[in-house]
């Protein structure tokens, strides 16, 4: 079903390899363009308005960005006719259109209810208690990976982790696509989606050790794979048309976090099936790493 076992170590090696060349354009990607941070991060103007209900955020959106010069989040407010914008205050101190003006076209009352300044300050804590979210994720997949596999096992699923988020925020410094809370939350189901693929590899590359102690290492890999893709590819499959759907229908709001998993579950399931089972391999993860007892080679 999937690739013979004959040709299996072969692709595996070169997708492995294929795999570090992204992980570091990636990482050579957000050293030079670094991140678009949203204004969950960098601070701007929240307002909350109502207007008439038949309205849609695809009539709002293009008068806000055409009149303030730049992307403007228009968010429901949970109940029709009211919406939460989000915009960054001008640069260069101008004075901003109000929102009834640049609204002026839909022809129907405008009433601003409340509007608020996030200053940079909250940004920055925001950023800080997210960096800090992620660095507990990530202590905690180490010491669960620690305590359930030999490290050289543990290696791959370390790596294939790392891969899957470093692809994915490089693709947000290469496309400058806004960074905010919603794409970090993705950033961190990115981290257990792929850790579960990885685990499950894992796990079975760890029975057939003590199973089959004899067998040569890269046939217990490409056995490995060969029971579990069925498995994988119905799972990636099945929650890929889910975030498809989250990106084609969920809005604007919805989209940076929609991508960011729909690259992560792409990523996640090539990773874990190249870079998760290669690696312990190169560094020589044996039988004998997971018996009491040395295992002699059959004459």
């Amino acid at each position: 079903m999937f690739i013979n076992k004959k040709n299996a170590t072969k692709w595996r090696h070169f997708t492995s390899v294929v795999s570090v060349l992204l992980m570091v354009g990636s990482i050579l990607m957000i050293s030079v363009r670094g991140l678009n941070w949203g204004l969950d991060f960098t601070g701007g103007v929240v307002s909350e308005i109502r207007l008439d209900s038949v309205i849609t955020s695809s009539e709002i959106t293009p008068l806000l960005d055409a009149g303030l010069h730049q992307d403007v989040s228009v968010i429901s407010a949970g109940e029709p006719g009211r919406w939460v914008l989000r915009y960054a205050m001008p640069e260069n101190g101008e004075a901003m259109p109000s929102i009834e003006q640049l609204l002026t076209p839909l022809k129907t009352d405008v009433t601003v209810l409340n509007t608020s300044i996030v200053g940079p300050q909250v940004g920055q804590e925001l950023a800080e208690q997210g960096g800090l979210a992620l660095l507990v994720a990530v202590l905690c997949i180490l010491g669960y990976l620690s305590y359930r596999f030999e490290w050289r096992l543990a290696s791959g699923a370390l790596f294939a982790l790392a891969h899957d988020v470093i692809f994915a925020l490089g693709f947000f410094a290469a496309t400058q696509m806004e960074f905010n809370l919603t794409v970090l939350a993705a950033i961190l189901a990115i981290l257990g989606y792929s850790l579960n693929d990885s685990i499950i590899i894992a796990d079975r590359i760890r029975e057939l050790l003590i199973a089959k102690p004899h067998k040569q290492i890269h046939e217990i890999n490409n056995e490995a794979i060969q029971a579990t893709i069925s498995r994988t590819l119905v799972t990636s499959g099945t929650t890929l048309i889910t975030v498809g759907a989250l990106w084609l229908l969920g809005g604007g709001p919805l989209q940076g976090f929609a991508i960011a998993m729909f690259i992560g579950i792409i990523t996640g399931t090539w990773s874990s099936v190249s870079v998760g089972t290669s690696l312990p391999e190169m560094f020589g993860l044996r039988a004998e790493h997971y018996m009491k007892q040395p295992v002699t080679e059959e004459p």
